[in-house]
């Protein structure tokens, strides 16, 4: 997202933050409407042209959206989405996915308070690595000719009474509504959300055996100490890495294994 679009997602975060920062909002109730806006808005695609239209003035704009919203979703929603359309943008479709961020958001904020972040974001990273060893179930759930219907099904079967009720319904609407994203994107973006709530960082730890209490709590300060910031540790055992960890934080990459260390041996050698 660039230009006046980052500008407008970042006002419309403050916006959210501050109405859920009232603990009478139901900030679940929120998040649902808000998705529900979220695909109104792509199924229409002239009406998310409307109101992203830069020669349209911003009142104007946000006087229709209160039109078609009142009456179906409540004053907050109304309020947050009025307020974004009468930002600019420099795509529609840049309001579609912020509007969709929101949810989410929200969504989280509402886990954040009844304690459950923590579960949230440990259950999206397990079902991240179930989907990416389970080429059937990847396949399930990403298949353009299932309908949503079994899609939400299979998530039920798999999610309902295990996981958190916020985990299963961002993980619905993500499967459900994937919007061109490959499932992986989608969770990796819900997962950075979730760390955001406590304004941490997420860093993607693979060791050949579980880490111990005291290892984890070294790293995650280690690499606290490094980027500045509080940091949530995604943990995957993988065997085959023989030795060491490798800690993946957003784009970067620290490998120490020893299967790196003996993969670089015979690069060398090679060379």
């Amino acid at each position: 997202m660039n230009g006046a679009s980052r500008e407008a997602l970042a006002a419309a975060r403050e916006r959210l933050d501050a109405l859920t920062d009232n603990t009478s909002v139901d900030a679940a109730k929120l998040a649902e409407e808000l998705a529900a806006v979220t695909a109104l808005l792509q199924r229409e695609v002239s009406l998310r042209r409307v109101l992203t239209d830069p020669s349209q003035a911003g009142e104007a704009k946000a006087e229709l959206a209160g039109r078609l919203l009142r009456g179906q979703v409540g004053g907050e929603t109304v309020d947050l989405i009025s307020g974004m359309v009468r930002s600019r943008w420099s795509q529609s479709r840049d309001l579609v996915d912020s509007v969709e961020e929101l949810a989410s958001t929200a969504d989280l904020t509402a886990a954040q308070r009844g304690g459950d972040l923590d579960d949230v974001e440990d259950e999206l990273f397990r079902f991240g690595r179930i989907v990416a060893s389970d080429k059937e179930l990847r396949s399930a759930l990403t298949s353009r000719s299932a309908s949503t219907a079994a899609k939400g099904q299979l998530l039920r079967s798999l999610l309902g009474g295990k996981a958190r009720p916020t985990t299963e319904r961002l993980v619905t609407r993500l499967v459900t509504q994937p919007r061109g994203r490959s499932l992986e994107a989608g969770l990796e973006s819900l997962s950075k959300l979730a760390a955001e709530r406590r304004d941490r960082m997420v860093a993607v730890v693979t060791s050949a055996v579980p880490l111990s209490d005291q290892q984890k709590q070294r790293l995650g300060a280690a690499l606290a100490k490094i980027y500045g910031r509080p940091m949530h540790l995604n943990l995957d055992v993988d065997p085959t890495v023989l030795g060491g960890i490798a800690v993946r934080v957003g784009d970067e990459v620290i490998n120490g294994t020893i299967a790196e260390r003996l993969d670089e041996a015979t690069r060398r050698m090679a060379g």
